[in-house]
């Protein structure tokens, strides 16, 4: 397993009090792992975790056996998108992307490569501030790819995007897993999930409900009736099933 996380628990900030308990999950390379939660589940603050930018008041949250601030070169081994607006409104694509490779000793080459990688070559002079949510997202993971990591972290990252772009992350999360990455990625659209991810991490209030390969969550947690009358090409999309059955105890917020 190339990210791990032992027994956390962690206190955020701004009067909200978020407990992951005994979260021990962890993903591995070659396949596309999903992670999924209710809202305020803890999926971003356990992202937030890994990448040191929240604190535990005990455990620990290591990548390739390490805090994130210990690892060499960090973006030359993870790279990570959480928030697509995490840029300099005023500077352009490429600059911004020159900006962080500069930071890392990364070589300038490597801008123009993801920068086609994610189609944003005919928008890399244009002020980054300017842009839709959907290519604020493809050049946050532009950013996250800059330094071809070998583990990658998307929080919900088809937010914004049209179905053409949706596609397009899909097919380029499944082509960084065969590439032998780690890939973790959070998402709230579970027909997204239910084709993409090959093995699935689900938390509910902080707690570990489920790690295990898509295909054995949906035969676990479905309606046996249910999953045994559902042709096998069309189990997939009783993910949402499972999904909503598991989880029904670990709303946070529902309406009444």
């Amino acid at each position: 397993m190339l990210i791990r996380g032992y027994p956390v628990r962690v206190t955020a900030k701004e009067r909200r009090r978020c407990e992951l308990r005994r979260s021990t999950g962890g993903t591995g390379a070659g396949r596309v792992t999903g992670f999924l939660g209710p809202n305020g589940a803890g999926k971003s603050t356990t992202m937030r975790l890994l990448l040191g930018l929240e604190r535990p008041e005990s455990g620990m949250a290591l990548i390739e056996g390490r805090p994130y601030a210990e690892l060499i070169a960090p973006m030359s081994r993870v790279g990570a998108l959480l928030d697509a607006k995490a840029f300099h409104k005023g500077r352009s694509a490429r600059d911004h992307l020159l900006a962080l490779a500069q930071s890392q000793a990364l070589p300038s080459g490597r801008v123009d490569e993801v920068l086609d990688l994610v189609g944003l070559r005919s928008a890399a002079a244009k002020r980054a501030g300017g842009f839709s949510l959907g290519m604020a997202q493809r050049l946050g993971i532009a950013a996250a790819l800059l330094g071809d990591p070998a583990v990658v972290l998307l929080d919900e990252p088809v937010n914004g995007l049209d179905p053409e772009g949706i596609l397009w992350i899909r097919t380029l999360m499944k082509r960084l897993a065969a590439e032998g990455r780690t890939v973790l990625v959070s998402s709230h659209l579970m027909n997204e999930m239910a084709v993409t991810a090959d093995h699935l991490l689900v938390i509910g209030r902080g707690r570990l409900l489920a790690d295990c390969s898509t295909a054995e969550f949906i035969e676990r947690h479905t309606d046996p009736a249910v999953y045994a009358a559902t042709p096998d090409v069309a189990k997939p999309a009783l993910l949402e099933e499972a999904f909503m059955r598991l989880t029904a105890g670990a709303v946070q917020y529902a309406a009444h």
